[in-house]
């Protein structure tokens, strides 16, 4: 099935920023969008915008470091809809800080989200796809996965870690399914500076303010792996703004 129209497409972290875009990317091109995110009146208000638009769009409340929840949204999907064409990985956090700063609750909340997320989302929808004999996983990842920058060593290990499991998926996903990795760079979203060192967050949002891209861009990044052919597998994809290094 190649394209975007009639797709069904699971998406978390589908409340703000590159996750909202996409969603209303996607339905605005004829997907069946089923959205994960943990804030449900945001996500009531991203589904409503879908439908009032006449796009086909349901709301989930997601938190992705639990596997019930990547089980219901999927599951979510397959009941609605009667499939799954595609999960979207997306939730993320961009709590930065320097090592000796010590926010071990931060280290764990972005090695919960970004890897164990991920790992519950495939978990999840791999299965699934199994039965298909069809489904593409889209793992967003990050700039921070190629260029290591102080202080991100703990938020570009995640984002590492996120490159590797989509490589080594797509190494035995088989003829049937696809895997793609999107990596943005700076991207213009609420996520940048929201947790993490106060300083390092007043200055990722002012690096953000200089130079950033609308989340449009990877919006559109992640919609050109999913409209590729049957059989075509667009494995790797890294947007950014021309500004940045």
């Amino acid at each position: 099935m190649s394209g975007i129209k009639d797709k069904v497409i699971a998406l978390t972290g589908a409340s703000s920023g590159i996750g909202e875009a996409t969603a209303l990317h996607l339905a605005a091109r004829g997907a069946r969008v089923v959205l994960g995110a943990r804030r449900k009146d945001r996500l009531d208000g991203v589904v409503d915008r879908i439908t009032a638009q006449g796009g086909s769009a349901v709301g989930v409340v997601v938190d992705v470091r639990h596997r019930a929840d990547l089980a219901l949204l999927t599951g979510t999907a397959v009941d609605r809809f009667g499939r799954l064409d595609v999960l979207v990985s997306n939730a993320g956090t961009m709590a930065v800080s320097p090592f000796d700063e010590l926010r071990q609750d931060d280290w764990d909340a972005m090695v919960a989200t970004h890897i164990t997320g991920l790992l519950n989302g495939i978990g999840a929808a791999l299965p699934v796809f199994r039965r298909q004999r069809s489904g593409q996983f889209v793992n967003v990842a990050s700039t921070a996965a190629y260029v290591v920058k102080a202080p991100m060593g703990v938020y570009a290990a995640t984002k590492t870690a996120v490159k590797i499991l989509t490589e080594g998926l797509r190494q035995e996903s088989g003829p049937d399914l696809r895997v793609t990795l999107v990596s943005p760079g700076f991207t213009d979203t609420e996520g940048v500076g929201k947790a993490g060192s106060p300083d390092i967050a007043g200055a990722l949002v002012r690096r953000r303010d200089e130079i950033a891209m609308p989340p449009s861009a990877v919006a559109s990044a992640i919609a050109y792996a999913i409209e590729q052919p049957a059989g075509v597998d667009v494995g790797e994809i890294v947007v950014r703004s021309t500004a940045q290094d």
